[in-house]
This record gives structure tokens, C-alpha cells and sequence, in this order.
């Protein structure tokens, strides 16, 4: 494995969708569940805190809810993305409003980038993940071999 630049990893046909918004969006991101539920519920669904909860009671769909975004519910996604239980997040983000835990909000789009995790932060490019052609069958993403990167840097300095 060291000697090998990627890791493939296979995103099932069943895909397990995180979905995140700000306030601003939660209702726009609502709506747009509920449009789509016939296709969310044949996957896994999770969210934070009030997102989770807002379209899970207004669309029927089962969502698992974790924490509120700035009370650690970013960081519980960015976890799940590292350990593989995410396969791509919708994350409508408010580009008008600032939010009191920005640093969240970057550290989980940068761990979606790392992991190569497909994001949507808006509803065109969240229709366009959703009725891709790879919705309906496995694929196959590349992530950088992490561990090599850092033998080649410890070889580097020796």
C-alpha cells in the first residue's frame, strides 16, 4: 500500500448522503428532500442537529441527526467522511451570512476535498449529483495515499 499514490475506494449503489444547511437554507434544502424523497429513500440519509430533524418531520424520510452545526455536528460528519460512512453531502451554505463557526464549516469542506467526497453547496449542482448516472451504481473514487505522501516527505528530509 505505501507504494501505490491512491486508494480506491468504492461508493455502493446504496449512497449514504449527508445533508447539512445553514438557517438561512434549511428551508430550501427542505423542500428540496421533499421533492426528491423518492429517490433519498432508497439511501442512507444524516444530517445535523435541525436539519436533520426539519426534513425528517416534514418529508418522512428517516434521517440520523447528529449535533447542531456549531455545537460539533460538522465535526461529527468530517469524521464520517474519514472513516468512510459518507459517500457525498449536500451542504447549502449561506454566502450572505457570517457564521460563528466558519472554522467548522471549512474544516468539513476540506475534509470532503481530502477524501474525495462529491459536495453540492446549492440545489443545481445537488440535482445534478443526485440524478447522475453514478446514482444508480457503485463508483469507484480515488484518494491520495496519505501515507506515502508522508513517508516520501520523512524520506525527503533525511
Amino acid at each position: 500500500m505505501l507504494d501505490e499514490n491512491f486508494v480506491t475506494l468504492e461508493i455502493g449503489k446504496a449512497k449514504h448522503i449527508a445533508l447539512v444547511a445553514h438557517d438561512g437554507k434549511k428551508k430550501e434544502l427542505v423542500e428540496w428532500c421533499d421533492k426528491n424523497k423518492e429517490i433519498l429513500k432508497g439511501h442512507f440519509l444524516c444530517g445535523t442537529g435541525t436539519t436533520a430533524k426539519l426534513i425528517s418531520e416534514k418529508t418522512g424520510l428517516p434521517v440520523k441527526g447528529y449535533c447542531s452545526g456549531p455545537l460539533g455536528g460538522d465535526q461529527q460528519i468530517g469524521a464520517k467522511i474519514v472513516e468512510g460512512q459518507i459517500d457525498f453531502m449536500i451542504f447549502l451554505w449561506d454566502p450572505l451570512e457570517a457564521q460563528p463557526h466558519d472554522p467548522d464549516v471549512k474544516a468539513l469542506l476540506r475534509i470532503a476535498v481530502v477524501y474525495d467526497i462529491p459536495v453540492a453547496n446549492n440545489l443545481a449542482t445537488a440535482d445534478f449529483i443526485l440524478h447522475s448516472e453514478f446514482m444508480d451504481k457503485p463508483y469507484e473514487r480515488k484518494i491520495e495515499n496519505f501515507g506515502k505522501t508522508i513517508q516520501d516527505r520523512v524520506n525527503r528530509m533525511k
